[in-house]
């Protein structure tokens, strides 16, 4: 797919889905049981207490706030932060010295975003339109990148880790939760527009990930891989997953192919 086409793909699928024209994992982004389903991929009730509800919109895979350890002060950047679910959860744990830095390509989920900042009150965030591929972010700036369920949706994914490395500081750090392949889908699947935007299509293998993520100048970088893509809800009243499912092969199981994983490494 032209990369172009992709983006462009991508940001008015998720445009619709902040609006509730459409919906991302069957019927959870819609509205319903979003707190039970961040619960299940590793959020606390604890945390859940601290963010906007709205913010939260079931279209994360992971926790990458707890993978990232953060602490007082640090400056946070979040990749692809949708309505702010993951930097308002970064931002109390960072304190009102700290401060995090919010990155979306969806002209919507930024306006929801900075709704939900100034209804709750949370000054010590900031939301910038731009994309991951050439991050609004200075050179040496962040001490921590996270990003949730959205390096999969880069049409660009060496390019997203060269400017990871840029920004962080020197002994800065990177948690990212994400989708990656135990192998190669079937061509209908990778041709599938519903695959891409369902976190499908676009994904890399694990060992490609690994990869790219080390070519950047990342060292000590690992991936952890969590389980099964729980954090992708296909089923028959989900467009995108009936799509997807359609196109796997007879007997086949998106588990045989998409894992969910933590990748984390340091400047």
């Amino acid at each position: 797919m032209d990369k172009e086409k992709a983006r462009k793909i991508v940001r008015e699928a998720y445009g619709k889905i902040v609006e509730g024209q459409d919906c991302c994992c069957g019927d959870i982004s819609c509205g319903s049981d979003t707190a039970d389903f961040a619960k299940s991929i590793g959020y606390s009730e604890e945390e859940l207490q601290v963010i906007p509800e709205e913010s939260n919109l079931a279209l994360s895979c992971g926790n990458p706030t707890a993978l990232a350890n953060l602490g007082n002060n640090e400056i946070v950047l979040d990749l692809g932060s949708g309505a702010g679910f993951d930097c308002f959860l970064a931002a109390a744990k960072v304190g009102p010295q700290g401060k995090v830095i919010g990155v979306d390509m969806t002209p919507e989920m930024l306006e929801k975003a900075r709704a939900n900042a100034k209804k709750s009150g949370v000054e010590n965030v900031e939301f910038r339109l731009g994309e991951i591929e050439n991050i609004p972010v200075a050179d040496s700036a962040v001490d921590v990148v996270i990003s949730n369920c959205v390096i999969n949706l880069s049409a660009d994914k060496p390019r997203v880790f060269q400017e990871i490395y840029r920004v962080l500081k020197p002994g800065g750090r990177v948690a990212v939760s994400d989708i990656a392949l135990l192998k190669e889908l079937p061509r209908k699947t990778r041709e599938s527009i519903e695959a891409y935007v369902g976190c499908v299509g676009g994904a890399l293998t694990v060992d490609a990930l690994q990869k790219t993520a080390e070519t950047s100048g990342l060292h000590d970088v690992t991936i952890s891989v969590k389980g099964s893509s729980a954090c992708i809800c296909f089923d028959t009243k989900d467009p995108i997953g009936r799509a997807i499912l359609d196109s796997l092969g007879e007997n086949e199981s998106l588990d045989d192919y998409v894992v969910s994983v933590f990748v984390e490494g340091f400047k």
